[in-house]
């Protein structure tokens, strides 16, 4: 849309006023979120150019990647194919998928926070009262998640200079193309759906599906050429080809893709009034069936735990399908065999495999429990706790609905983890139950940190996705980078058994599940004795 037709349609500048305001307060509300999530992408791609050199330092060994990667199919639907043998086009290869997922779910966190989650709360119709423009909040929204994007893209084109500039820039920019492409994709769902959960929900469920179209299409295809993968904003990501002689035009899909979304989400938002939705929710019954706060909390997270356990299965099966796979293309590197020992323990390249990969799905089972813990402080915020607690509902009998869920929940989908695991491997059906269960003190440790966070200081409660942001980082990116001990140590996940293969050590196991125990009862002692929305 021109600046010309904007004006005429709109009221010109009066439709963004305050919108400069908006920015700076968003930037500040995000001063956290957006600086740890951005650390960690970048971090994750700059620290792999050092680990693929010490993995595939002679040619030989490239050679036998490629080869490798070009006849397993398996393989090139988790991390896409190898497109050349230089060290940035693997960084972009290894990395790249998962770089631009995290690159989106920043963008559509960032933007459902600044726009539904703001109209579900209140406090836009209030900011609106004032000298703000109608689509002020929703460009303010998008301009943070600009920000957040654009810093991505010059610390990874910044750090990866050194191995060619024009594939630094390529993918620096193609990771923010990811984002901004779901940015505007979470300002259009804002506008349909009368929930922020909701629209969060619906958005990562897109992501997903974006996910399974560009694997479906690199297991067809060793080169990307797959019209699944086309379809996919991740498989624009691969076809751009950063280090391996770049297809610049690729950009203008991303570009293209965020113009029209944008201005389909600026439509929107001017056709409707502040509060209301496309999609309006569906009006409950004449009568309540809900008789208690836990039931309550049932139903209003029971979407959330349904996505996080259907997800964390499919992640099992699709783990379990490679594991064989994966064990054959490291087991001849020695350095490769290393790292997986360092995650896994020493007890065997499958069984090292199986470690860190259960490993890894209990390190994002982390973002779950931070998630599921916070929405207490997104019901006391938004006025909805004020008037049950009202009623004959104790503090710690309401949140305790919510922790329920929480913490519940967590030994749920690590369960289902389990069966998946079971489903696409077949094989160590017990072991591999026991070491996706023994995750579960860790990610309560996690979970604990923000009920205390919460407890005490509402204010600093979002803090938590730092902590698990840190605790995925040192778990993802420090055996790659062979950290120290005491660094590794610095997360609760540093000190659990590695199973299957390894023995299991009860005292580690008991002491974080004291820890758990004590930090949440600590958050709910401060709960109890605190104001409430201060």
């Amino acid at each position: 849309m021109t600046a010309a037709s904007f004006t005429v349609r709109s009221g010109g500048t009066r439709q963004l006023a305050g919108t400069g305001t908006l920015l700076r307060f968003a930037l500040r509300r995000d001063r956290v979120l957006i600086p740890v999530w951005v650390a960690v992408n970048t971090l994750m791609v700059l620290s792999m150019p050092n680990t693929l050199k010490s993995l595939y330092g002679t040619q030989a060994q490239r050679d036998d990647l490629l080869h490798q990667m070009a006849t397993n199919s398996s393989l090139r639907a988790l991390v896409g194919p190898v497109l050349d043998d230089s060290i940035g086009a693997l960084t972009a290869w290894r990395v790249g998928v998962y770089a631009g997922a995290l690159a989106a779910v920043t963008s559509l966190l960032v933007v459902a926070r600044h726009t539904r989650d703001e109209e579900e709360s209140g406090r836009q119709e209030l900011i609106s009262s004032g000298m703000v423009g109608r689509r002020a909040p929703l460009t303010a929204g998008l301009l943070a998640a600009a920000v957040a994007n654009g810093v991505l893209a010059l610390l990874v084109a910044g750090g990866l200079a050194g191995h060619g500039g024009a594939g630094a820039v390529a993918f620096g920019l193609g990771l923010a193309g990811v984002g901004m492409v779901f940015a505007t994709m979470t300002a259009i769902v804002a506008q349909l759906t009368e929930s922020a959960r909701l629209a969060r929900g619906l958005t990562a469920a897109i992501l997903g599906a974006a996910f399974v179209l560009r694997a479906a299409g690199d297991s067809a295809t060793d080169d990307g050429s797959s019209v699944l993968t086309w379809l996919s904003p991740l498989g624009w990501l691969e076809n751009l080809r950063p280090y391996a002689h770049e297809r610049w035009w690729v950009l203008l899909l991303f570009v293209a893709a965020a113009v029209v979304q944008g201005v389909v989400a600026y439509e929107l938002a001017g056709r409707r009034d502040i509060g209301m939705s496309f999609l309006p929710t569906r009006p409950g019954p004449a009568s309540g069936r809900l008789g208690t706060a836990g039931a309550l909390a049932r139903r209003l997270q029971r979407g959330s735990v349904l996505g996080w356990s259907v997800g964390f299965f499919l992640a099992g099966v699709v783990y379990g399908g490679l594991t064989d796979g994966a064990a054959d293309l490291v087991r001849d590197n020695d350095n490769a065999r290393q790292i997986f020992e360092r995650m896994g323990g020493k007890s065997g390249i499958t069984d090292s495999f199986l470690a860190s990969m259960t490993g890894m799905l209990g390190l994002i089972a982390a973002l779950y429990i931070v998630a599921s813990v916070l929405r207490l402080y997104g019901e006391e915020t938004s006025g909805r706790a004020e008037p049950l607690l009202a009623n004959a509902v104790g503090r710690l009998r309401w949140a305790a609905g919510h922790l329920t869920l929480a913490f519940g929940g967590t030994v749920l989908i690590m369960l289902l983890t389990g069966l998946g695991f079971a489903v696409g491997y077949g094989k160590q059906v017990g072991p591999i139950m026991g070491s996706c269960l023994v995750q579960v003190p860790a990610v309560w440790v996690v979970g604990g940190i923000a009920v205390l966070l919460y407890g005490f200081a509402p204010r600093a409660a979002t803090a938590a996705w730092g902590v698990a942001g840190a605790v995925l980082l040192i778990g993802w990116v420090g055996p790659a980078l062979n950290v120290p001990q005491p660094v590794l140590d610095l997360s609760p996940f540093g000190h659990l058994p590695k199973l299957p293969g390894g023995s299991m050590e009860w005292p580690p196991v008991l002491i974080l599940l004291g820890l758990a125990v004590v930090l949440v009862a600590a958050g709910l002692a401060g709960l109890r004795r605190r104001d409430m929305t201060t």
